[in-house]
This record gives C-alpha cells, structure tokens and sequence, in this order.
C-alpha cells in the first residue's frame, strides 16, 4: 500500500509531460509487453557469428598448458582468440591496470572463472559447447579468500586512505564509556534482467560499431579503441537501453564487448557475446564485501564522543574502482550524525576471487552500516531507544556540530524535519509501547521496530566526472529529437531528461524523442552512476534548449519587431505580442529565415573539491536525506522473519517526476532489504562461487514485500543547490532507507535479553544468523541467571 498522491503532479502547470508531472516511464508499456529491444533482440547482420569465453576452473595459479585444439576444430567454429591475439593493449583496468582482458599461457590466473579465452561461431550453442572442449593446465598457488586472511598477509590493491579530525586516542581515553565490535558485511549479486552483452559491427575504413549494454559507453569506446589498437574515433558505442544494471555495467560490460570487437575484426563479420547467467556471476564484480572494527566512546545519554573506526574492503583480484568505492564508504561512516574526534582508515584488500565493483550505493551503504550497528550497540548499552540515541547524534547547525569529519559543512539540515514527520505517521511511539509489550507476553515470536536516517552524498568523487552534454534537434514539424551522454537502466532518466527540455520549450512530452546514447552524438560522457544522472544530463539538455529557445525569441523579436518580453513561450504556443503561433508554426518560420535549430548543451557540476593528501574538501555538491520505519516480525525458535510495515519519508527536492521518484524508492528499498536479509554470496574453499542462479542466490520476491507500504516525498523541500529545477537526485539513497530492516531484527533478538545486549547480527541477516544470534542471547540469559 503506497502513499502515491503526490504522483499526480496536479500542482505543476505546464504542458502535458513536462518536468513536475508525473508521466509514466518512457518504455514501461514496451517493458511488460516484450517490445523493448535489448542487445539480444537486435536484428544482428546477416552471417552473425556468436560468441563465448573460456573460463579459469582455479582461484590462483600459472596457466602451464592451453590446449584449445579441439575448440578449433568443433563443428560451427570459425576463430579461437587467445590473449596472443590482441591487437592493442591487454590490460583493461578502468582506474589502474590490474584487469587482463584474457590470461594467456605462462600468466597467472587470479579467480575463479577468468577468461583464457574466447571462441566465434556460427550459433550460440555452438560457441559454448565449443569452450568447453579446451584442455587447460595448472600449476596452483595459495589463494587468499578472504578478508582477515587479505589484512593478516598485507594483501592489498591500492594503499589505504586515513580520514581524521581531532584526537581521536585521548578522545577515547576521556569518554564515559566505552566499547568495541565488529561487523561483517555481506556483498552483493547485481542480478540484472538482462545479462552482459555486446554486438560488434565492423564498419568501412576500420570502423567498428559497438552495440553494449554498458552504463558507460565513453569508457566502452576508449577501451574498444585501444584494444584493437585504433584511434577513438573509429570506434562509436550505442547504448538503448539496459536491462537493469545496478553498478555491473559501469567498469565490467568492457571485457565483453572488448572480445567481440577483436573477434568481429578478424573475421570481417558481426559478432555477439552474450553470458550465460552462471556464467555472468562466476566472470563479473558484485558489491564489496566488508569488515567493520570499531572502538567507541559515548557519554551517559549515548552522544559519541569519540570514534576509531577500520572499514576493509573486500576487493577481488584488481583495483577496479575499489580506490572511489572505499572512499565513499569513509565519506558515509558517519552517515546522519556528527563524530567529533575520529579516526577513520579505509584498507582495499586484495583476495582470489572475482574483481568486485559498482552497486548502487557505491560503497555508501556499507559505510552507514558500520555506523548504524555502533547506534544500536551504544543503544543497547545505554538502554536506550535506539530512535532517542539516533536524535541525540544527529547534525544540528546548534554547537557547531554541521561538519563533516571530512571537513564539508552541512548546509540544509531535513533530516530533523523528516524523523519527526515520520515518528507522527507512522505512529512510531505507540508502536514501540505496543511491541514491548507483546514480546513481554510472547515467548517464540517477538516483533522489532527500528527507524533510520539516511544522508547520502550527490556526486562523483572523481571531480572530472561531474560533467555531461546533450544534443538537441528541433525538426520543421515542431517535433524534437534528443541525446545526452546519460544510459537508461530502467530508471526512467530519458523520460525525466525529456521532461526537462518539455518544460523548457513548452511542449508536451509526446513532441520529443529520446534517442539512444551513441559516443557519436554526445562525446566524452561520464558514467551514468552517482545518482548523478538527472543532476548533470538534465542541466546538459536545459542548456541546449535555452539555446534554441533563445535563438527562436531573438528571431520573433527582429521579425515581428516586437521586445523580448513580448515573446511568451506558453504549453504548446508562442505567444508573439498579439499573435499566437503554435510552436511548429514558430519553428518553420524560423527555419525559413536560416535559423539554427540544433545546439549542443554542456554542464560541469560547481563548487566540489577534495584533497586526499590533507583529506578534506567538499566531495559532494549536496545531500540526499530521507528516513525509513520499519517493523518486523521474528520466529527465535527458526530464525525465520516478516517485515510487516514499512513508512518511508524521502526527499526529493522539487521532483521532476514524482511518479518515477516513487517507484524507484520503493525499488530501492527492497534491493536493499534483499542485500541485508537473504541476498547471500558463497564461495567454497577452493574459491568457487556457489550461488550461480536463482536456484541458489536469492533476491526479494513480490511476496516479501511488506503488506503495508507507505512511501511519502517530502513536501515543499527544494534543493538549496541550483540542481535542475531545484530537484534532488532518487537513484541510490533509497537503497539505504532498508538498514531500518536489518535494525528492526535486531532490535526484536535484543527483546530477548531486555534489549540491554547487543546481537551479534552480521550481514545478511539470514534466517540462520537470526537463529544464532537468537540461540546466544538466550545462552547469555541462562548463564547470568546460573
């Protein structure tokens, strides 16, 4: 049940479509119909070959022997590629080198599933029986798996980063209490709809056409280029649409469409690789796994006072963008409230097993994580309500406590507003009375109630990367067609960027269509990632219809002899002193008069800097902030749980679509809920992935969504930053909204011991840690009554 009534957009006056409505996503009928066309769905060129890779079957060692004769010679094959075979460079590191597109003879394998190398052929069946034909030999060296083991041998990809402000040592040494703990975070299984793919089309004089699911299709492009050893601009990536990407397709799509373009060239013909799932999950980055150690110190009201916090990153094989991912993890360790003396290093562990990389988030939620689990210790410690301890460490403009520990102030202090918005709502003080006392009466079920805030940072940390352009052409007929450098996953970013340029030329939203993301059009583009992509694209495409809505004032004024503000742009005319001309009627005018109707739009995000050597700046432009209530229900006799309600209350600033706002907080949450209750990652010892498909890797289903679901934006909260329409960006807050989940377990195992112990409740919080965790309280109970 979800609280939509501030979808209807009933309050922005404009033509139909344009920013502040709320319209549904530009492709969401062509999404349930089955007419959306993926890479898969492309009607390829004939004589297509299908491509496939041969994977490692070891975590670590030296490739001895490569036999691949028989691949050779399996019906429908017709080229084998080896990393003998690349053309250009063999290392495809998106940040640092550490990424080999293929290991070859004599190399060193580093996980389990890496590609050796890759074979075409006429049918797609054909292509994966023939890889499974090679005969590979290994001499195995000792692989490291895990985090501890990573930290204890010193095993790292990149150095480790220290945040500090004041003292933290004596900070602690003076606080009233003090205590310690440590926290293990699970990872995460993008799990798209739509796995890696690339379909490669070699064009004349050398050019290749790269069709990829990629979130980043500049980066597809360089890398592409490089690989087969030609200048950028033979190279051109086209990206429609994505299938979901989550993270997975920002660095990782590369590998794949990188091998399809060296096989396409060999062969003068069109090429396709497109993963099996398995095999996606063996060969590609999930969300990094992490280890949290803290000691802290609180007084008697459970104020920190002082904070030594080790967050290790659980990397994989190679760098990847494990150096931003850690980073942002720091940044977010304090999530909403203030440290006054801390400590915070950051360590990016190198272990034998797949590169880990993007996920919604970042790197942010497993910050929040850690500091959320020293709430509710300190909570517990106290015996207070997790809520009061919460509100009591929030920032506050009050005592000079609105800086970061990073050294960026916080300038719009909501969060405030929200929790109490949301304690009346949701009727949290009632509930909490209610809970106590049903589990004071229940001895098998108990029930836990846990709200939580969210302050999540907007911006690439990479400062380069927080800029966009977009491309805009307005047609004789009124009808325009757009570009801009953003992807769409699924998350509606054509259909806000469209209502952008719909409001600005005031012209309903069906006038404009936007096209697919080609390197061709819009050159240079960051990542769509960040939850930037409003942000930048939005303001890219708004500076480009400025300017062809300036060029078509200026031609009105000289023609009709009239001052620009006799020039109105209204929903769907010109109103040109005492004319009116429809906008297409306006437009051919202009046309005829050898006007412009074409203009590029570009936008650089201001005001973000960050030092590392000193470790401060302003790494973000803004904060995202919204707070959750979650109440759940738990069976300590099987550790079996049900989240019952949830109210959310997010902000979104002045939503450009509050429609799509709301879907993608309600997607987020349960993405997040699933990464920190059943979504679970295993390895075995020789560093196999275990969970390679839905049978063994479990994402939530409609059933586990909560009967009660209330999701609220905000009302009359515009961004204090200058952002497109005084909007706030959606993407990755909400994901964090669902730690309230995870709290809310929590807090129904601590009833067992008078909520006065903390459990012991790593992520994610599966029916069988519940159980344990449940099992050592009531231990701890018959021993202090012993």
């Amino acid at each position: 049940m979800t609280d939509s009534s501030a979808a209807t957009g009933r309050n922005h006056a404009g033509p139909r479509g344009s920013a502040g409505q709320g319209v549904a996503h530009e492709s969401a009928a062509k999404h349930v119909s089955g007419e959306a066309i993926y890479i898969d769905d492309m009607m390829a060129p004939k004589g297509t070959l299908h491509a496939y890779v041969g994977l490692s079957t070891i975590a670590h060692g030296v490739v001895n022997e490569m036999s691949l004769a028989a691949v050779k010679n399996a019906p429908g094959v017709v080229d084998v590629i080896t990393r003998d075979d690349i053309p250009g460079i063999t290392d495809i590191g998106p940040v640092f080198p550490g990424d080999p597109l293929m290991v070859g003879l004599g190399d060193t394998v580093e996980f389990h599933g890496q590609v050796l190398f890759a074979v075409a052929a006429t049918s797609y069946a054909a292509a994966r029986k023939a890889a499974q034909l090679a005969k590979i030999e290994y001499s195995p060296l000792p692989a490291c798996l895990s985090i501890e083991d990573g930290l204890a041998a010193k095993s790292f990809v990149r150095p480790a980063h220290f945040q500090r402000r004041g003292d933290a040592e004596r900070g602690l040494e003076n606080a009233a209490h003090r205590m310690q703990g440590e926290l293990q975070i699970g990872g995460q299984e993008q799990m798209y709809l739509e796995g890696q793919a690339s379909l490669c089309v070699p064009e004349e004089d050398g050019g290749m056409l790269v069709y990829s699911s990629t979130q980043n299709p500049t980066e597809g492009q360089k890398l592409v280029a490089e690989v087969l050893g030609v200048d950028f601009h033979q190279v051109t990536v086209d990206t429609r649409r994505m299938g979901g990407a989550f993270g997975g397709k920002e660095t990782h799509a590369n590998q794949w469409a990188c091998l399809a373009a060296i096989l396409a060239r060999r062969t003068g013909r069109a090429v396709k690789l497109r993963l099996a799932r398995a095999d996606d999950m063996r060969a590609t980055g999930k969300r990094h796994h992490f280890l949290s150690r803290y000691d802290v110190g609180f007084d008697d009201e459970g104020q920190i006072q002082a904070l030594d916090l080790m967050l290790a990153g659980g990397c994989g094989m190679s760098p990847d963008l494990s150096d931003a991912i850690v980073d942002r993890a720091m940044f977010h360790c304090d999530n909403a409230y203030y440290l006054p003396d801390v400590a915070v290093a950051g360590h990016r562990v190198k272990t034998h097993t797949v590169s880990n990389t993007a996920f919604r988030g970042f790197g942010g939620p497993q910050g929040m994580v850690a500091i959320e689990d020293i709430i509710d210790a300190i909570a517990r410690k106290t015996g207070m309500d997790p809520l009061d301890v919460r509100k009591k460490n929030l920032y506050t403009s009050a005592g000079g406590r609105d800086v970061t520990h990073y050294g960026q102030t916080i300038e719009q202090h909501v969060l405030p507003q929200i929790i109490e918005r949301l304690e009346q709502t949701s009727d949290y003080h009632a509930r909490r009375e209610a809970i106590r006392a049903f589990n004071a009466d229940s001895t098998v079920i108990k029930k836990g109630l846990a709200l939580t805030p969210v302050k999540f940072g907007i911006s690439f940390t990479a400062k380069h990367l927080n800029q966009a352009g977009a491309l805009i052409h307005v047609y004789t007929d009124g009808s325009i067609q757009l570009n801009h450098g953003g992807t769409e996953m699924g998350q509606g970013l054509y259909t806000k960027v469209a209502q952008v340029v719909a409001r600005e030329l005031q012209v309903d939203i069906a006038c404009i269509r936007c096209t697919a993301t080609r390197t061709d059009k819009v050159p240079n583009t960051s990542p769509t990632a960040a939850s930037s992509g409003s942000d930048i694209n939005g303001m890219a495409a708004l500076n480009a219809a400025r300017k062809i809505r300036y060029r078509l004032t200026k031609f009105a004024c000289e023609h009709f002899d009239v001052s620009e503000d006799a020039v109105v742009f209204a929903p769907n005319e010109v109103q040109v002193g005492a004319q009116s001309f429809t906008f297409a009627e306006l437009v051919n005018l202009a046309y005829h008069q050898r006007i412009s109707l074409s203009a590029t739009g570009f936008y650089r995000t201001p005001k973000i800097h960050y030092d590392r050597a000193t470790a401060t700046g302003r790494p973000f432009y803004y904060y995202a902030n919204g707070a959750c209530v979650s109440e759940v229900q738990v069976d300590t006799l099987t550790g079996e749980y049900r989240v019952e309600r949830v109210d959310i209350c997010h902000d979104v600033g002045n939503s450009l679509n509050p429609a799509i706002d709301i879907g993608q907080i309600e997607g987020g949450f349960i993405q997040g809920m699933g990464w920190l209750t059943n979504e679970e990652l295993a390895w075995d010892d020789a560093g196999r992935l275990s969970t390679t498909g839905p049978a063994t890797y479990k994402i939530p289903a409609i059933g586990d969504t909560p009967a009660i679901f209330n999701v609220e934006l905000l009302p009359d909260s515009p961004n204090a930053e200058a952002t497109i329409f005084r909007s706030k960006a959606v993407g990755e807050p909400p994901l964090m909204l669902a730690i309230s989940v995870w709290s809310a377990i929590r807090d129904a195992v601590a009833s067992l011991g008078n909520y006065r112990v903390h459990p012991k409740l790593d992520t994610p919080a599966t029916p069988e840690r519940v159980l344990l965790a449940c099992e050592s309280l009531r231990k701890s109970a018959r021993e202090r009554i012993e």
